[in-house]
């Protein structure tokens, strides 16, 4: 059987400066939520382009200086866990990506959202396109980006709490993290909101 790869949309209008916005870590049981935004130039094409969900660590890596070099702008936000505990994952989804583009050094004029949902940004209009991330190249960027920029982040909390394996798992509730969960409980850096099942144990220590 022969495998049919759609092309990505490389804009959602012509006429307007568009805004692929896109988060990574809503559903980890550990570590913050990032959001990119991106805005490309209308003809912006790479073969490699794709929801990052459908590219190695390897193709993201490598296509994350090519996204950065020839985007008009990019910017990338964070919601630590404690906020993500305070406001909930959703609004804290929603306030990365608002984040990230109070940084964009240029400002969109529509915003293409993955998903279908988004809480509205100073007045600028949105679309929200459900699996967005695999239909249109701005929020295949942002994917992009938003998923590089957070697993550099977990390896970098791995070097201290080896025990969980976030440089493999990237606090997803892998077997291996929930085991580990199991037997060291929760750090600083888990989302107690989520009430991750099966852990007794609390170690404020860490």
């Amino acid at each position: 059987m022969i495998k049919i790869i759609e092309l990505l949309l490389p804009f959602f209008h012509n006429k307007f400066i568009e805004a692929g916005i896109d988060e990574a870590g809503r559903g980890c049981y550990a570590g913050p939520v990032f959001a990119a935004a991106v805005i490309l130039t209308k003809d912006f094409y790479h073969p490699l382009l794709n929801d990052s969900k459908q590219l190695t660590s390897a193709q993201r890596d490598y296509l994350r200086p090519i996204i950065e070099k020839d985007s008009i702008a990019y910017a990338v936000s964070g919601v630590n866990n404690k906020e993500i505990d305070r406001i909930n994952i959703l609004q804290a989804s929603f306030k990365a990506m608002h984040l990230a583009l109070n940084k964009l050094k240029h400002k969109p004029e529509i915003l293409l959202v993955d998903g279908n949902g988004f809480k509205p940004y100073k007045q600028i209009p949105h679309q929200c396109i459900i699996k967005g991330d695999g239909k249109y190249a701005s929020i295949a960027a942002a994917s992009v980006l938003a998923k590089t920029y957070r697993d550099e982040y977990m390896q970098k909390l791995h070097e201290k709490y080896k025990m969980y394996s976030w440089h493999k798992n990237k606090g997803y509730g892998t077997l291996e993290h929930r085991s580990a969960i199991e037997i060291y409980g929760l750090c600083r850096y888990h989302r107690k909101s989520f009430n991750i099942a099966g852990t007794k144990k609390l170690i404020e220590k860490f």
